[in-house]
């Protein structure tokens, strides 16, 4: 049996007609950058996040940057965020020409360690963003607790978690902005590359808005040195498009999650995902953390089963950020599951013998 990482064909010919219809409408109104079409996502998906206001951009990585950029944050800042996520989250405060200070994460649920949290404040610290990682949110409370303390910004990077919440309340309504990518394979995807902010501040969507079209609160007036980081009008339409089925997706993503663990529960060795009683996780990944890990993927290659490793390399441990001056060792739990997490095939579309298939390849490599 053949099981794909992820299988984006299955799902977009579900929808493919809608898709079809609402590319032609885009075309039709030439409304292909910004536009209605943005416009009617970002109100669609404030409310999903339960937000006053969402600001449609051209990536996750855009939307991390221009909100630190709208906060004030500058040179000789420093940003509070974790070692075991993707680059973009560091590169997003580099880019500000603030200094990435990292703390490391709980060894359970893979996000931010809020007991390390107040130790890494310093007089230069401005902002902490939390990663809500594999699709489940960091603690929130107490990570808010320092920042009130402390008079610091926080920034939820949520492009792993749309439609996660913490005790009710969703990804990216918390803090004082909220990030998402919209990259294909996320749980809400575009057909190429798109991301947002979500927030309740008006000041702060008004200082996105203009950083995210070259600066400008209207045409060739130049308020501010911004960048070109619109959302396209494809994008907009098609994802306003799968909004409408992102909560479906994400109920289907959670049974399989429940199913590969309760398959896996039996099963020594292997650490499952956890999910915080504070959470509720919408599995962007699912996780499992092993030994002999490349010799298990190259076993579960040759049994057509693709998986993936999310991340090899925690941020200060790459050869980008060596000048951070951090050393190995320094972040035991990011480093532990750099070294042995492994990310198994995860999508709305799996199929109940797939997973079964899945786990009984993985109890036959460590039999």
């Amino acid at each position: 049996m053949k099981v794909p990482f992820l299988d984006l064909k299955t799902q977009h010919a579900s929808i493919r007609d809608e898709i079809d219809a609402v590319i032609k409408q885009v075309i039709d109104n030439t409304a292909f950058a910004g536009g209605p079409f943005v416009a009617q996502f970002e109100k669609e998906f404030a409310s999903f996040c339960q937000c006053a206001f969402a600001i449609g951009v051209g990536s996750g990585t855009d939307a991390l940057w221009l909100s630190l950029l709208a906060l004030g944050i500058g040179s000789n800042d420093e940003v509070i965020t974790v070692p075991n996520t993707f680059i973009a989250t560091a590169e997003a405060i580099s880019f500000c020409g603030a200094r990435p200070v990292l703390v490391d994460i709980d060894e359970k649920t893979y996000t931010m360690n809020p007991e390390l949290l107040e130790a890494a404040v310093t007089p230069r610290t401005k902002a902490i963003i939390p990663v809500h990682l594999y699709g489940q949110m960091a603690d929130m409370d107490p990570i808010m607790e320092v920042a009130r303390k402390h008079k610091l910004y926080v920034i939820e990077d949520a492009c792993q978690a749309h439609g996660a919440t913490y005790k009710g309340r969703a990804a990216g309504s918390i803090g004082d902005a909220g990030c998402f990518s919209f990259y294909p394979g996320k749980n809400l995807g575009a057909c190429g590359e798109a991301g947002a902010v979500v927030t309740n501040n008006p000041d702060l969507d008004k200082q996105i808005r203009i950083l995210r079209d070259h600066g400008q609160p209207q045409k060739y007036h130049h308020s501010a040195i911004g960048w070109n980081a619109r959302m396209d009008g494809f994008q907009g339409a098609i994802l306003n498009i799968k909004l409408k089925y992102l909560n479906q997706w994400t109920e289907a993503r959670r049974r399989n999650a429940a199913l590969y663990s309760k398959l896996f529960s039996t099963v020594d060795g292997i650490q499952i995902p956890a999910e915080a009683d504070y959470a509720k996780h919408v599995y962007h990944i699912y996780p499992i953390l092993v030994k002999n890990r490349d010799a298990l993927i190259a076993y579960l290659e040759g049994q057509d089963v693709s998986c993936g490793i999310h991340y090899p390399v925690p941020v200060h441990l790459t050869e980008a950020y060596r000048f951070l001056c951090y050393k190995k060792g320094d972040f035991p739990e990011s480093e532990k599951s750099a070294a042995h997490v492994l990310s198994l095939p995860m999508y709305p579309e799996l199929t109940d013998n797939q997973i079964q298939y899945v786990v009984n390849s993985v109890i036959a490599f460590y039999a």
